[in-house]
C-alpha cells in the first residue's frame, strides 16, 4: 500500500493525473527563436537633398594677446538642390558671437558666419562652440587657441600726491 500511495504522489507531482486520466503527455514543441532584422533608419529627403559643406569645422587662432579681437570667418557650400536657410547660429557662451547672412544661399552658391571671440579679461585657453542650426540640420563649429594676457601697464606717478618733506 505504502508503495502505491508513492506511486501515486509521484505521479501526481510529475503530471502523472494526465496520464490517470488516460491522455497521453506530450513534450510541447520547440519554439525557435525569430530573427530579428534592423532596417536602417529613413533619412528625412532635406537631409539627403541638401547639404551644408563647410570648409572646415574647427579654426584654431593660435595664441592671441588680450584685447585683440579674435575673428574667423567660417566658409560653406550648399552641395544640394535646394536653397539652405540659416535659421539660428549661437554661441556657447556670451564671449563667442555669431554673425551670418539672413538670405538663403542657393545651390552651388557659398556662405560664411563669421565668429567673434571677445579676448578681453579672458586669459588662457579658448574651446568655445558655435551651433548653426539651418532648413537641413545642424553643425557645431569649434574655435580654439590661446589667449596670453595682456602686459601690466604701469600707472604714471602723480606728483600732486606726493606731500613735501618740508
Amino acid at each position: 500500500m505504502k508503495k502505491s500511495l508513492l506511486t501515486l504522489a509521484i505521479l501526481a507531482i510529475t503530471g502523472g493525473a494526465v496520464f490517470a486520466q488516460g491522455k497521453k503527455l506530450t513534450p510541447a514543441p520547440e519554439k525557435k527563436p525569430t530573427p530579428i532584422t534592423v532596417a536602417p533608419a529613413p533619412q528625412a529627403a532635406s537631409q539627403t537633398e541638401n547639404t551644408m559643406k563647410f570648409k572646415d569645422e574647427k579654426h584654431d587662432f593660435g595664441t592671441v594677446q588680450e584685447g585683440d579681437p579674435a575673428v574667423y570667418e567660417f566658409t560653406f557650400t550648399n552641395t544640394g538642390k535646394e536653397p539652405i536657410l540659416i535659421q539660428n547660429a549661437k554661441g556657447s557662451c556670451g564671449c563667442t558671437v555669431p554673425s551670418y547672412s539672413k538670405d538663403a544661399v542657393p545651390p552651388g552658391k557659398t556662405g560664411t558666419i563669421k565668429v567673434s571671440y571677445n579676448t578681453k579679461g579672458r586669459p588662457g585657453p579658448i574651446n568655445k562652440t558655435v551651433t548653426v542650426q539651418s532648413n537641413v540640420g545642424t553643425t557645431v563649429l569649434h574655435i580654439g587657441g590661446n589667449v596670453e594676457k595682456a602686459p601690466a601697464t604701469s600707472v604714471p606717478e602723480n606728483k600732486s600726491m606726493m606731500k613735501s618733506a618740508n
